[in-house]
């Protein structure tokens, strides 16, 4: 290890222990540096509002919290440790435009910035599965919610930033654009992408119970950042479909699923990790689901659920129905295998009025 000129010493005196010191103390005992940050990008003082620390212990990990196969998640601005233990578990932001309501949820959560590291290939799932009815049916996800992601991902400084889905009833082509989701992603700097068929691939499932292998777009296998956003609605077989089921999307063969949809889905959610749950109860869908068609079953809500968790976020959405997390069975089996919790009495939950 070089030795330290008494400037440079009294420089990492002044500010702490640096990233690079310590890096320099690890490469004398053997040990690969982490990261190669120079002492001019470190502050001499750090306020308790600032977002960046030279060095922290490590935080016990989120589910969904954001990193890639690269880590590039070191290239985002981290948040400290302290300020991410405060972060709620789970967000309900009730009243007021769905953009409004998005960003609420969010930034309650600690920020887009959280979830999507600087760079980072976002992939957006919404509910597109028909292209039959507008969004007011409330049989696919709301347009300005999904928009709203869009903007807050590539605020966040994301790379690029797609949204797609397979829909089971209609063409893609007209699916996007009934549903409204295609304009508003356009406009808000995202791309529409058609999911086809040269592109799924098939992935073993370790330690599945039932569904030991899928065909999965290989896109949603690629991404740095999975965004999951269905719409709350009935679903004749499922009961609820929410963001577990919501990934259903992403594979070839779904009638296979239902065969034992607890376990089943519970077995795919575990290979395809959703980093961020935002459920959109804007509209949900009470009867006749998963397609609906009659406005008379459609209530509104004005509200969004947003978690890391996805089994935390199913379970509160079970809520807005008049059901428990353990009336869903994916609900139940997902957290008997430790996907997810659905004890909401025991989770860190804030509701935040945003108003009219």
């Amino acid at each position: 290890m070089r030795k330290l000129t008494r400037r440079e010493l009294l420089l990492y005196l002044g500010a702490g222990l640096s990233t690079l010191t310590f890096n320099q103390l690890l490469a004398a005992c053997g040990i690969k540096p982490t990261n190669t940050i120079s002492p001019s990008s470190q502050p001499a003082t750090l306020s308790q509002s600032s977002t960046t620390a030279p060095f922290q212990a490590a935080a016990t990990t989120i589910p969904g919290t954001a990193t890639t196969k690269e880590e590039s998640a070191q290239t985002a601005t981290p948040r400290p440790a302290s300020t991410q233990a405060q972060n709620p578990y789970l967000v309900v932001a009730r009243g007021g435009q769905p953009d409004a309501i998005v960003r609420a949820a969010i930034n309650a959560l600690g920020g887009m910035q959280r979830f999507v590291p600087h760079g980072a290939n976002v992939i957006i799932k919404p509910n597109i599965c028909v292209a039959y009815h507008t969004y007011e049916y409330a049989a696919t996800t709301n347009p300005w919610v999904v928009g709203a992601l869009v903007k807050l991902c590539l605020e966040a400084g994301a790379g690029s930033v797609k949204v797609m889905d397979s829909p089971f009833g209609g063409t893609p082509t007209d699916a996007y654009k009934i549903s409204g989701i295609q304009d508003q992603v356009t406009a808000a700097g995202g791309q529409m992408e058609f999911m086809r068929a040269i592109k799924y691939v098939t992935i073993n499932i370790p330690n599945a119970v039932n569904l030991t292998s899928t065909d999965i777009y290989d896109d949603i296998l690629k991404a740095d950042v999975l965004i999951n956003v269905p719409i709350a609605k009935t679903h004749d077989l499922a009961g609820l479909t929410l963001g577990m089921k919501n990934l259903m999307g992403v594979i070839k063969d779904r009638g296979r699923l239902h065969i034992d949809l607890g376990n089943c889905l519970t077995d795919l959610n575990s290979r395809v990790h959703s980093t961020l749950t935002v459920i959109d109860a804007v509209r949900i869908l009470t009867r006749n689901g998963p397609t609906g068609g009659n406005l008379a079953d459609v209530k509104e809500l004005d509200t969004v659920i947003a978690s890391p968790d996805i089994v935390a976020a199913d379970s509160y959405g079970a809520t807005l129905f008049g059901m428990k997390p353990e009336d869903l069975d994916y609900v139940k089996v997902a957290t008997a295998r430790g996907l997810g919790r659905s004890d909401l009495n025991n989770l860190k939950i804030e509701e935040i009025p945003v108003g009219a």
